[in-house]
């Protein structure tokens, strides 16, 4: 599965509260939530993201409580992929079990606002388009490629039960 969009940037630690306000989390919408997507970070992020977006974050990405609002509000935002230096553990985890696919490149990706990012998700290699940079990343074990292109382990485990996996 390969996947293209603009780079959007963040820093280091960036929490589950930045990704969505706990003033939001009285809904499970994915698109409403999506709405106030990464507000916590930047006032002005959610006009920012445009459809098909491709984070790049730091280290240590999704810290903080383990909501699952997190991965909806930026799925639901119409992100693709989230690409971070690291990952929080329980984030990582959300994060998979939604269909959100996020990549871990310890050595971060060279790039700048806006840069075109293409990320080829079973070969684990991402490539920034604009710099003719390319770095490589850990690519998920067949399992969890199956997950994520499923859209999630609810549907995942849907198609397993009734045969249509």
């Amino acid at each position: 599965m390969r996947l293209r969009g603009k780079a959007l940037l963040l820093g280091d630690d960036v929490d589950t509260d930045q990704i969505i306000p706990a003033v939001y989390l009285t809904s499970t919408d994915p698109q409403e939530l999506g709405k106030h997507c990464l507000e916590g970070y930047r006032e002005d992020f959610p006009s920012r993201i445009k459809p098909g977006s491709i984070l790049i974050a730091g280290d240590n990405f999704g810290c903080g409580s383990s909501r699952e609002h997190a991965p909806w509000a930026i799925k639901g935002a119409g992100i693709q992929c989230v690409i971070a230096k690291s990952f929080a553990r329980i984030f990582y985890r959300n994060a998979i079990n939604i269909g959100l696919p996020i990549l871990e490149c310890p050595e971060g990706l060279p790039a700048d606002e806006g840069d075109e990012i293409e990320v080829d998700l079973e070969g684990g290699v991402i490539r920034n388009i604009t710099k003719g940079e390319e770095r490589r990343a850990e690519p998920f074990p067949s399992f969890l490629q199956e997950i994520i292109q499923a859209g999630g382990l609810l549907e995942y485990a849907r198609r397993r039960i009734s045969g249509r996996a």
